[in-house]
């Protein structure tokens, strides 16, 4: 193919298209009128020799050709950005939205001081806090551009993401402050109650509950929440309890803690960007943000 009679403006707009599957909002995305950007995706379904967009039931799905086309053109796209590399905005001057992905527990440690922090230092960076399904869905996300910073335990090893390991994590038995327990707390006590685990997944099991398998030992799940915010309020109120991470207990009114009767392992929250954005100037301030409150 001759790239001299091709527009490569319409790789730009392209990729908006990909991203919304909506010629409507990716025209909106890149300043194009609704018909303009129905002519650019004709033309790139005759350049590719595909439909990229069909329309399903009330609304377009992308083919197979297109999500093939999604990660190499948003590499691409970087890398001409990179090769170009136009003058820097001042932060203050920037106008645009950060999609972050994280489960709650880092979300309930950063969202309000990272909120005060973007008013000082780049008010015009809006945020998209997004549903959280696990590490592995976060990771495609950010190959695929439709998240933009992540949260999470991450190898270090990702060759196309920038990880960047934060903070260690380390679990307590949490119960109410005036529970019968707190008065003699023993491994037998422990098992002897009903416990609440966090699961998005709502799996019933976790590594702690195969260590006490090991040693032949067992206890009751009493209940699972998808959340770690929803645990402390229910352990208040009832006779429940739950390992949760350090961090949360901290500062946390009516409740108790102790180290687990059992070793425990802990996690490494980690960041991470994908690495073709290391050129771009807004995610690396948030990104930045983010370390430091979770540090």
């Amino acid at each position: 193919m001759n790239l001299r009679s091709i527009d490569l403006n319409l790789l730009v707009v392209l990729d908006a298209l990909l991203d919304e599957a909506h010629v409507s909002r990716a025209a909106d995305r890149v300043g194009l009128t609704q018909s303009a950007a129905s002519a650019a995706l004709q033309r790139c379904r005759h350049i590719f020799d595909d439909r990229l967009l069909e329309r399903g039931r009330g609304t377009m799905r992308l083919t197979p050709k297109a999500e093939s086309l999604r990660v190499p053109l948003k590499a691409w796209l970087a890398a001409a950005a990179d090769m170009i590399d136009p003058p820097e905005t001042p932060l203050a001057e920037i106008e645009t939205v950060m999609r972050l992905c994280m489960a709650d527990l880092p979300a309930m440690l950063v969202i309000e001081p990272l909120l005060s922090d973007l008013a000082a230092s780049a008010p015009g960076i809006d945020l998209v806090l997004q549903p959280w399904h696990g590490v592995d869905a976060a990771r495609r996300a950010l190959a695929e551009g439709t998240t933009d910073i992540a949260v999470s335990v991450f190898p270090a090893t990702d060759d196309d993401l920038h990880v960047e390991p934060l903070s260690h994590e380390t679990y307590v038995v949490v119960m109410r402050d005036d529970h019968p327990s707190a008065q003699d707390f023993t491994l037998e006590r422990w098992l002897a109650l009903s416990h609440i685990i966090v699961s998005g997944r709502g799996d019933t099991r976790t590594p702690v509950d195969a260590t006490l398998a090991r040693r032949g030992l067992r206890r009751r799940i009493g209940l699972v929440v998808p959340t770690f915010g929803m645990v402390p309020p229910l352990l208040r109120s009832s006779s429940m309890v739950a390992l949760l991470p350090r961090r949360i207990v901290d500062g946390t009114t009516g409740l108790t803690a102790f180290e687990p009767p059992i070793d425990t392992e802990g996690f490494t929250l980690s960041l991470a960007w994908h690495s073709r954005r290391r050129r771009d100037r807004a995610l690396r301030h948030v990104a930045e943000l983010l370390a430091a409150l979770l540090r």
